[in-house]
């Protein structure tokens, strides 16, 4: 029996990537608090995506629920997503021709089999060098996405380079979903 997903996200780049995979997946967003007092990238991924994926399991407690959440990391400092068109160049002038890491978590919860797990990858790139009129086209362009870029539009020419997992810089780990879909098909064969 193939077990069906609910993304707790309003993402339309990891909804592009689930269906590439060929999962299916009911779409909910989760509109979690997104606050944390947590300071390694790492950690923050990771309790935010499972509390993305909390909020909507506790709805739908009979169904496995994945939470994502993404955030790029430079120098020490952690660029989530731009408040406005100033704080979007500073993020983008800060990056501009210099590598950062960027952390994707994952979570999964299936209340009613008591699963709760969270991981996370992390994958590097690095921006191309771009004037300060590109910069500021670039700024109003992705105010919703980590780091004020989206390396996923093939017009989006910021991110020169990358090492790692491309799917993890777009914010949703394919290869720690399909594992939570090989745990969630063996839960239901158990039960």
């Amino acid at each position: 029996m193939k077990t069906q997903l609910i993304l707790a996200s309003k993402s339309e780049r990891r909804v592009k990537l689930l269906k590439r995979a060929g999962i299916k997946f009911r779409q909910i967003s989760s509109n979690a608090n997104e606050e944390t007092r947590l300071k390694r990238p790492s950690a923050i991924v990771k309790e935010l995506s499972l509390r993305k994926a909390l909020a909507v399991a506790k709805k739908y407690p009979n169904m496995p629920v994945i939470g994502a959440d993404t955030l790029v990391f430079r120098k020490g400092k952690i660029l989530g997503k731009p408040k406005n068109i100033k704080e979007a160049v500073s993020m983008l002038k800060f990056q501009n021709g210099n590598w950062q890491t960027v952390y994707s978590g994952t979570a999964l919860v299936w209340i009613d089999k008591n699963i709760y797990l969270k991981n996370y990858d992390m994958s590097k790139c690095k921006a191309r060098k771009l004037n300060p009129a590109e910069l500021r086209y670039f700024a109003s362009k992705h105010m919703d996405k980590a780091g004020g870029y989206a390396i996923q539009d093939t017009d989006d020419v910021f991110i020169e380079k990358i090492k790692g997992r491309f799917d993890t810089i777009v914010g949703l780990p394919v290869n720690l979903i399909k594992k939570y879909l090989r745990l969630c098909e063996k839960a239901q064969r158990e039960y």
